[in-house]
């Protein structure tokens, strides 16, 4: 693509909002494959010719190898299929999700907002990213194939009811793409 790496991020933030201030979210099936590629395409879709599209080549992050992409189209229907009716498995299902990368670029902000969704959809909360340190996160996630307490720990607090509330999404938006190394003020 022609744009750079500012001019995508500012431009994906701008899609995210739009999904949600169109209600296009709410149209997104929650906790699929389906759902997260749809997600995805909302984000990237115009900036990526890869959008809402599964991988088709390995790639690795800080030296942890995700997913190898020959078994992607086998170990995504399994994910999709675990339970979400508790935190703990919601959480559980996300940290695999998280393993997986389906994605060449933006899983963490895409299944951010699917975590939300199942939250939503299960327990009537969303996290509250901005009362969630950078760092915090960002370590608890590296460790969370190995154990995810850490991750729910760290996330539990920062849960909340208001699940409709334009300041908490946006500005929880914001802080997602802030966690890949972006913020508005750039």
């Amino acid at each position: 693509m022609k744009n750079n790496g500012k001019d995508i991020d500012r431009q994906s933030l701008e899609q995210a909002k739009a999904l949600f201030e169109t209600g296009e979210i709410d149209l997104i099936e929650v906790g699929t494959v389906g759902g997260l590629c749809n997600i995805h395409r909302r984000l990237f879709g115009g900036l990526y010719d890869f959008a809402g599209k599964i991988r088709t080549l390995n790639i690795s992050k800080g030296g942890f190898r995700f997913a190898n992409c020959l078994y992607l189209d086998a170990i995504l229907p399994i994910i999709e299929k675990m339970p979400e009716g508790t935190f703990e498995e919601i959480i559980a299902k996300y940290v695999e999700m998280n393993i997986a990368h389906p994605f060449m670029e933006g899983n963490g902000r895409a299944t951010r907002i699917w975590l939300d969704m199942m939250l939503k959809r299960s327990l009537g909360r969303v996290v509250e990213w901005q009362k969630v340190d950078k760092d915090m996160y960002l370590q608890a996630m590296e460790r969370s194939p190995i154990n995810d307490l850490e991750l729910r720990v760290l996330l539990q607090p920062a849960l909340t009811d208001r699940t409709d509330d334009r300041e908490i999404i946006f500005k929880g938006i914001e802080q997602s793409y802030y966690y890949e190394g972006y913020s508005s003020g750039n």
